[in-house]
């Protein structure tokens, strides 16, 4: 139990980092305006916050696997159980916040009225792809 409640935390961890380089590889005007208007620092301070949560989360979860003996399992399991809560909560708020920047990047990306032409599917590609590897094959 404790490997599947570290591996997951991490994954949490991992997750964190893949949004900030997402979020700070983003320039739209709007997330710009974001940046800039929030008070500063706000935002990195939010984003350190949910790492430190996390790592705090897999360190409770060492604790109790090294705590966790015959003579004491409480201990143990309640330092389990609360790095868990915290941990699902820490990822509720991930969950959350990422989707706020996401949208306002999305909002960036796609302007209402956009002229952008949408690519036309073309039924025979798959077709014509297969007979073109036969004949190179």
């Amino acid at each position: 139990m404790y490997a599947a409640a570290i591996g997951a935390v991490s994954a949490i961890g991992g997750l964190s980092a893949i949004a900030i380089a997402i979020y700070t590889t983003a320039n739209g005007e709007r997330l710009r305006a974001v940046r800039q208007q929030q008070r500063p620092g706000e935002l990195r301070r939010t984003w350190r916050s949910l790492l430190q949560g996390t790592a705090l989360a897999c360190a409770l979860i060492l604790a109790a696997f090294s705590l966790d003996r015959d003579k004491d399992p409480l201990s143990a399991r309640f330092i389990f159980e609360y790095a868990m809560l915290f941990a699902s909560l820490r990822f509720a708020r991930f969950v959350w916040f990422f989707d706020k920047i996401m949208a306002i990047s999305d909002a960036d990306q796609v302007e209402e009225g956009s002229s952008t032409a949408v690519p036309v599917r073309d039924p025979n590609w798959l077709e014509r792809r297969r007979r073109q590897h036969d004949i190179n094959g």
